[in-house]
């Protein structure tokens, strides 16, 4: 994907995309999800966090948080997120 087309991306549609992938596959790895958005929604929605990992950009989590309405859980051993819908 572009730059330009990256631009227009939004958190909300990174939050959709990992709900559907999500709902579709039952988990998605933190790794993973860095990755994807890194490659196919832009650097903007990844920030370095003060461990120095990878982390998905609040307002990313803000949305996520706000499609999902308690159905999927974060696993913190496996650092996954995970459907109990």
């Amino acid at each position: 994907m572009s730059e330009e087309q990256q631009a227009g991306m939004t958190a909300r549609q990174v939050a959709e995309w990992m709900v559907e992938e999500i709902r579709f596959r039952g988990i998605l790895r933190q790794e993973e999800a860095i990755a994807h958005v890194r490659e196919h929604f832009g650097e903007s929605f990844i920030f370095v966090n003060e461990n120095g990992n990878a982390s998905l950009e609040k307002e990313v989590k803000k949305e996520f948080r706000k499609l999902h309405r308690g159905q999927i859980a974060w696993d913190r051993d496996g650092f996954m997120w995970a459907w109990i819908g």
